[in-house]
This record gives C-alpha cells, structure tokens and sequence, in this order.
C-alpha cells in the first residue's frame, strides 16, 4: 500500500510529459515549443523532488536545482533568440 504512493504521485507527473512532448513536436510556434520545454524541466524538477522524497539519496534535489536553473537560463536565451537580439544585448 505505502509503496503505491510514490506511483500514485508520479502518474499524473508521467501523463504531463507526454503531453508537452506532444506539443513541443506538434507545436504550432516556436513560442509554444519553447514553453512545452519549460513545463518539461519543470516536470523534471518534480520527478528529483519525488526521487528525493522516496529514497534516501538527497542528491537528486542537487539534480533538481541545477535542472532548474540550467532550464530558466535556456529558455531566456531562447526567448532572446526569438526576439532576433543577440546574447550580449
């Protein structure tokens, strides 16, 4: 039963990525694309949270904070990229 719980958390986690899979192959801008990366990392950072919470291992929230800022900082520059400026402006 307490084994379930993890599961029970996660699915909705796992049916959510592949919805932003969906979107960031059949996205019909490059802003949506962008955006379904986002929540990607973002579910990411949810599934280290989950790791770090059900397992004894504390690395994984290490994991999940560098996912985090790894993915702000790709998605500004991808938004720049977009916008058509440089990365020195």
């Amino acid at each position: 039963m307490i084994a379930d719980i993890p599961l029970i958390f996660s699915l909705p986690l796992i049916i959510s990525c592949f919805l932003c899979l969906y979107r960031v192959f059949r996205g019909p801008t490059p802003a949506d694309r962008i955006v379904a990366v986002d929540i990607l990392g973002i579910l990411v950072v949810g599934f280290c949270a989950l790791f770090t919470i059900y397992t004894p291992r504390k690395f994984f929230m290490d994991i999940g904070i560098a996912w985090a800022v790894l993915g702000f900082i790709g998605a500004l520059a991808l938004a720049k990229y977009l916008e058509g400026k440089g990365f020195d402006e």
